[in-house]
């Protein structure tokens, strides 16, 4: 097991120095229950990481990779979309895309109160249950059903681990050689 001070990672200069400061950056993750009305709270903590002016201050929520339910601010959203616009690919994959994500994108406000609607049929295509897990994943924010969310880190904990570890050790080795 990693010691707090082997899981740190720490920021390159050249990074801070090439415009990824302004990089979105969420995190963390949030358990919440969907209320009988059909909203859940998108907690302070998550809402306090952006940057109205600079990501938008509404949301696209879209499925994502998995069958995820994503919630991009709106900004991020643009950019991806944009993104995959430009890739190279056939003519009636690009169709398909296109009708694929713009259709199943929807831009959304939160409430006063910082709560998101999901409607029934979204919850049913993305199987979403009452108990809910937002997770800050750097762009975006995905709502996972709670159990689902434990599944995965329990199944992905050793790879992200190891991951971490090497990354750091070629941070730390780029850092000597800079030095």
């Amino acid at each position: 097991m990693l010691t707090k001070w082997q899981q740190v990672v720490i920021i390159p200069y050249k990074w801070l120095i090439s415009g990824i400061e302004n990089m979105l950056l969420l995190t963390g993750e949030y358990e919440h229950t969907i209320d009988d009305k059909g909203r859940v709270l998108v907690s302070n903590k998550l809402r306090n990481q952006i940057d109205t002016k600079e990501h938008g201050g509404n949301f696209y929520l879209v499925v994502g990779a998995n069958g995820i339910l994503c919630l991009y601010p709106e900004k991020c959203f643009e950019r991806l979309s944009a993104a995959m616009a430009q890739k190279n690919a056939a003519p009636d994959e690009t169709v398909a895309f296109e009708r694929m994500n713009f259709a199943l994108a929807g831009k959304v406000e939160l409430d006063s109160q910082g709560r998101l609607l999901l409607t029934e049929k979204l919850r049913k295509r993305t199987g979403l249950k009452d108990n809910v897990t937002l997770v800050g994943v750097r762009d975006h924010i995905e709502l996972w059903n709670t159990p689902d969310w434990e599944q995965y880190v329990a199944d992905n904990m050793a790879q992200f681990q190891k991951r971490v570890a090497q990354v750091r050790q070629e941070v730390l080795q780029k850092q000597n050689q800079d030095v």
